[in-house]
């Protein structure tokens, strides 16, 4: 991201501008300012296109930031979200977490923290996931998100972040292209214990697979991996409580926190 920081300090060294100043002129605060320059955090789109503005510097800052989003993700899952921005459906299984897609920063965060990551990983790691939703559940043309999570999931994380990450995961299956599911504790000992996968539907049919593990994740393209990834996918759909119950399932550990 250091194109993007350095056009920022020079545009601000010109005018002899403050961050405080350059935040004021686009209202945004100056500590959002100075994230962008110590590499923290990407400005998001209608952020970059305001910097360009408001320094003429005509689309200069928001080639940057495009630039610098393709930098912030690790090179192992940029084939996978190539993958994602395409798909037509995604499905996505989750025994212990909130899927990313539906995640809160401050659940990714406290995830992340959990891991141990230095705070620049933890930055960085959570914008990337920003940049993966916009492009995805909260895009103009958003594919069909179909999640199953496990119970569990329902429970993890510190109460002051879950009691918002819950609330957030309940409003997002108000939208008409999210559907979300829970498989109960009763379900038992199943397939879909063997770790968290996504499985996306593309444009004529294709298919493309995700799986991950401890150290990153993996793509599945191979025909007979995504087949069996198919068959974890129906063997957790047919363990998942309806629409209606999980709704009620997740309002109930919603009303456990107040």
């Amino acid at each position: 991201m250091s194109e993007l920081r350095e056009i920022l300090r020079q545009q601000r060294a010109k005018r002899r501008w403050s961050q405080e100043q350059a935040g004021a002129a686009i209202n945004v605060s100056a500590s959002l300012i100075a994230a962008i320059e110590t590499e923290r955090i990407i400005p998001q789109d209608d952020t970059a296109r305001a910097l360009d503005e408001l320094f003429g510097t005509g689309d200069q800052i928001q080639r940057a930031t495009e630039a610098a989003r393709e930098d912030a993700r690790p090179p192992w899952l940029r084939p996978w979200t190539d993958h994602e921005h395409r798909a037509v459906l995604l499905r996505t299984w989750e025994p212990h977490l909130i899927p990313g897609l539906l995640q809160t920063d401050a659940y990714t965060r406290a995830v992340l923290r959990g891991s141990r990551l230095p705070v620049k990983a933890v930055e960085k790691t959570t914008q990337v996931r920003q940049d993966r939703q916009a492009a995805t559940v909260d895009g103009p043309e958003p594919p069909m998100l179909s999640a199953i999570i496990g119970e569990a999931a329902l429970n993890c994380g510190p109460p002051e972040v879950l009691k918002g990450q819950l609330q957030h995961l309940l409003e997002m299956t108000d939208l008409p292209h999210v559907q979300v599911l829970v498989v109960p504790w009763t379900a038992g000992l199943h397939a879909g214990l063997s770790g968290a996968f996504v499985i996306a539907t593309l444009p004529q049919r294709g298919r493309a697979g995700y799986v991950d593990d401890q150290l990153r994740g993996r793509l599945v393209t191979e025909a007979g991996d995504l087949d069996q990834l198919e068959v974890s996918w129906e063997i957790v759909t047919g363990l998942a409580l309806p629409v209606h119950l999980s709704r009620e399932l997740i309002a109930g550990r919603i009303k456990d926190h107040d």
